[in-house]
C-alpha cells in the first residue's frame, strides 16, 4: 500500500510562489493498475516525481507499507522497490544497453535482454549499443521501460510511456503492462491520455489544477472523460458559417 497524505508542492519564483499540487491524498493498493490522466500542466508528472523522490513535497507525507518515506532520497526509494520511467529518458554515454539492464536487474541472474523484445526492440540489434545520442527518443523510451520490467518492483511508475513509440511497439507494450500487472503484486501507476491505456486501468485518477478532481473505476470514469474530449465545434476557416472561432 502506497499512501499520499495531504501532499502539496510549491515552487519559488522571482515574483511569487507557484503552487503545483494542493493537498493531494491518495491510497494506492497493491496489485492494482492506476492511470493518472488530466490536462497538461495539471500536476500529473509532478505527483509521480514526488512519489519517486525526485521532488520533495512542501507539505504532507508519503507512506509505503506503513513506513514513512517522505524524507528518503531516490536511491533509498529504489531499494524499497519504487521505479520510475521518465517522459524524456536520460542518456548514459559509455554504458551499453546490456550493462544498463544488468544494473537494473541487480543480483538477479542474467541480463534481462529479453525485455527489449517486450518493448519492441530486437535484443541482437540493441544489447551492445551505447545509451547515447545515437538512439532516438523513442528508442530511449523503450529501453528505459525495459529496465523497469527487469526489476522486481513494488511500485512501478510510467510517465506517458506511449510518447515516441510506433503503433506496433505500443500494441506490444500494452500487452506487456497487462502481463506485468498479472504476474507481479506491484502497484502500477501510468500517466497517460491514451484511451487504450485508460481501458487497462482498475481505477482512473483525474488530476487538474494541482488537485485530484475525481477517482473512480474505469467503466465509470472512462465514459465521462471521453464525452468531454469530443470536439464537434464547426470552424469558419473551413467555410462553415454562423460559428464563433475560439
Amino acid at each position: 500500500m502506497l499512501e499520499l497524505k495531504n501532499i502539496s508542492f510549491t515552487l519559488d519564483s522571482d515574483k511569487e510562489p507557484v503552487t503545483i499540487l494542493k493537498d493531494v491524498s491518495l491510497n494506492l493498493e497493491d496489485n492494482k493498475f492506476y492511470v493518472i490522466t488530466g490536462p497538461n500542466g495539471g500536476g500529473k508528472s509532478t505527483l509521480a516525481k514526488i512519489i519517486m523522490g525526485i521532488y520533495q513535497p512542501t507539505a504532507g507525507k508519503i507512506i509505503l507499507d506503513g513506513k514513512d518515506i517522505t524524507e528518503l532520497p531516490i536511491n533509498e526509494r529504489a531499494k524499497l522497490g519504487i521505479g520510475f520511467a521518465f517522459q524524456q529518458p536520460p542518456r548514459f554515454k559509455g554504458i551499453t544497453v546490456r550493462e544498463l539492464l544488468k544494473l537494473a536487474r541487480g543480483e538477479q541472474k542474467g541480463s534481462g535482454c529479453n525485455h527489449l523484445y517486450d518493448v519492441g526492440l530486437c535484443p541482437k540489434d540493441y544489447a551492445d549499443r551505447e545509451v547515447n545520442a545515437s538512439l532516438s527518443g523513442g528508442e530511449l523510451k523503450r529501453i528505459e521501460i525495459a529496465t523497469l520490467l527487469n526489476r522486481d518492483l513494488n511500485v512501478a511508475i510510467f510517465d506517458e510511456p506511449e510518447a515516441g513509440i510506433d503503433l506496433w511497439s505500443f500494441s506490444r507494450l500494452t500487452e506487456t503492462f497487462k502481463e506485468m500487472n498479472n504476474k507481479n503484486k506491484s502497484t502500477m501507476v501510468i500517466i497517460s491520455h491514451q484511451e487504450r491505456i485508460l481501458e487497462m486501468a482498475d481505477e482512473i485518477i483525474l488530476v487538474s489544477e494541482g488537485e485530484i478532481q475525481e477517482i473512480g473505476e474505469k467503466n465509470e470514469m472512462l465514459s465521462q472523460i471521453l464525452s468531454k474530449c469530443n470536439c464537434d465545434m464547426a470552424c469558419p476557416e473551413r467555410g462553415e458559417e454562423n460559428v464563433k472561432c475560439y
